[in-house]
């Protein structure tokens, strides 16, 4: 595999995130004690996480989320908006700057919603799904692809004044070892969704209706799942979110588990990213 750019600013950058990291993790307003459970009482933990998307569900997201005392993790693009802006716009930083108030945390989803399709060359065939390029297959090196990341994680910090998380998720969950590696380079980790996590607000209305979706989510979500959702799909007739969002919530505290974002992961958390 054809290397990535490999030099020493790359571990000085590392240092400064995890660093920077560390810091903002004893900060929240809202500590994990002041989640759904008192402390000590979850039999067990689950993180909901929200892709960007047209933003028509994200003030009722918002405010169930407040209702229900949750934190989540947003991964962020600049994507098209019902509105007619776009997610990461001026207009929609007072509910960005909000969430971050109420204590929920925040990563990238690349700037401009880059797809992977293929490694290619010394490179990666990707394709934006928004953006002035939009559609296009593009060609990118492993520093271009690291400013996409950056993009979106620069908008973030801008206007929520909080510093996103190191992480990051490709669109679609699409990846290859060449495209991670690209990312790690720059300092960034992948996450995805676990299997159980996919709530399925993506699929078609008409075969996926919320009630099914509900039931599913509720029978098989289990300890440690990554949650996957997002502010708004374009394609789907009967929206996710109004319908499913609090009775899932509300399903899954009454199994005992307790909702935490990904500052708070294993794997992806403060402490692992600590220990590297």
């Amino acid at each position: 595999m054809p290397s990535v750019r490999r030099h020493a600013g790359v571990q000085s950058l590392r240092g400064v995130l995890r660093a920077i990291f560390l810091i903002a993790a004893s900060t929240s307003p809202l500590g994990a004690s002041a989640q759904n459970n008192a402390q000590g009482s979850c039999n067990g933990t689950v993180y909901l996480t929200f892709d960007t998307g047209h933003m028509g569900v994200a003030p009722l997201v918002a405010e169930v989320l407040q209702r229900q005392r949750v934190q989540v993790t947003f991964f962020a693009a600049d994507e098209r908006t019902q509105s007619g802006g776009s997610s990461l716009d001026e207009q929609w930083a007072p509910w960005w700057r909000a969430r971050a108030a109420e204590g929920h945390e925040f990563a990238s989803h690349t700037l401009h919603h880059v797809y992977w399709r293929a490694d290619e060359g010394a490179g990666l065939k990707v394709r934006p799904s928004t953006g002035p390029q939009a559609g296009k297959d593009l060609s990118m090196t492993a520093e271009q692809y690291c400013a996409e990341i950056d993009g979106a994680a620069n908008r973030l910090r801008a206007m929520t004044g909080k510093e996103p998380l190191p992480l990051f998720r490709a669109p679609g969950g699409k990846t290859s070892p060449r495209l991670l590696e690209a990312a790690q380079s720059c300092g960034y980790m992948h996450v995805g969704w676990t299997p159980a996590g996919f709530l399925g607000d993506e699929l078609p209305s008409e075969r996926y209706a919320n009630r099914m979706l509900l039931e599913q989510a509720l029978r098989t979500i289990r300890d440690g799942d990554i949650l996957l959702a997002h502010l708004g799909i374009w394609s789907r007739k009967d929206p996710w979110a109004p319908a499913v969002l609090e009775p899932l919530i509300k399903g899954l505290k009454e199994r005992g588990l307790c909702f935490r974002t990904l500052r708070e992961h294993p794997v992806y958390g403060t402490k692992a990213l600590n220990r590297k």
